[in-house]
């Protein structure tokens, strides 16, 4: 059988949707999901080799849940899209959404969405909403997830989310051979108590944000294996 990268609600319940758990490596064992020990990091040497197949290989990158409305008459979407900021003053950021998204669409018919940084408290929420289709099941019902409405913007919210960032699309391109880009303004942020300072930086041991490892498509808060891609479906093979 050959896998998309996400499995597509068709068939059976939404129960066993989210039945299969991969689980993680509990922290301190051996193996590729053992934390390091700081006298074990080091840089890699030796020769360089070209890899069998080309990948854009960049860790870490943001693992970031989009929401957005639905169509008339459809629940709320949550997407996992990769995500990158394109700007600072003025605050810009970029979203990626191959042909075969829900999420493409409706980021075609509305210009209004928010991107919800997750932490690693909702790791198995983050992979099911990545893992199934918003054309059949409420992502909302099956993660569990709280919806919340954003405050500027006319999108749905993830309450357990620690960022808020509601943006309007300003500009899209056409990228060959599948995907469209999408370049957003930041147009208001809001933030749970905690997770910034009174000057509004970033407390990052705060909160434990996690990226998706562009190369394993292994998740990791700052240092520790959290997760994987696929793992409520028991799959290990995705890399990207």
């Amino acid at each position: 059988m050959t896998w998309s990268r996400r499995r597509f609600i068709g068939e059976g319940s939404t129960a066993a949707a989210v039945a299969a758990v991969w689980g993680c490596a509990p922290e301190g064992s051996e193996g590729p999901g053992a934390a390091a020990e700081p006298d074990a990091l080091h840089v890699p040497a030796g020769p360089r080799h070209l890899l069998a197949e080309p990948g854009p290989m960049v860790p870490p990158v943001p693992a970031i849940l989009l929401t957005i409305n639905g169509a008339p008459g459809d629940p709320d979407e949550i997407s996992v899209l990769w995500t990158f900021v394109v700007n600072g003053d003025p605050p810009q950021v970029g979203v990626s959404a191959g042909s075969e998204h829900l999420a493409r669409r409706l980021l075609e018919q509305h210009s209004e969405f928010v991107l919800n940084v997750p932490t690693a408290s909702f790791i198995e929420a983050f992979d099911t909403a990545d893992m199934n289709s918003g054309s059949v099941a409420d992502k909302f019902a099956l993660t569990g997830l709280t919806r919340g409405r954003a405050v500027a913007v006319d999108a749905p919210t993830i309450e357990e989310a620690p960022i808020h960032c509601e943006c309007r699309t300003i500009a899209s391109l056409e990228v060959p051979p599948m995907r469209k880009l999408f370049i957003a303004e930041v147009v208001a942020t809001t933030v749970l108590e905690g997770a910034v300072d009174p000057a509004g930086r970033l407390i990052v041991p705060n909160v434990p944000f996690f990226g998706m490892t562009a190369g394993s498509g292994e998740h990791y808060t700052m240092g520790q294996r959290v997760g994987n891609i696929g793992m409520t479906v028991g799959r290990t093979d995705i890399k990207y």
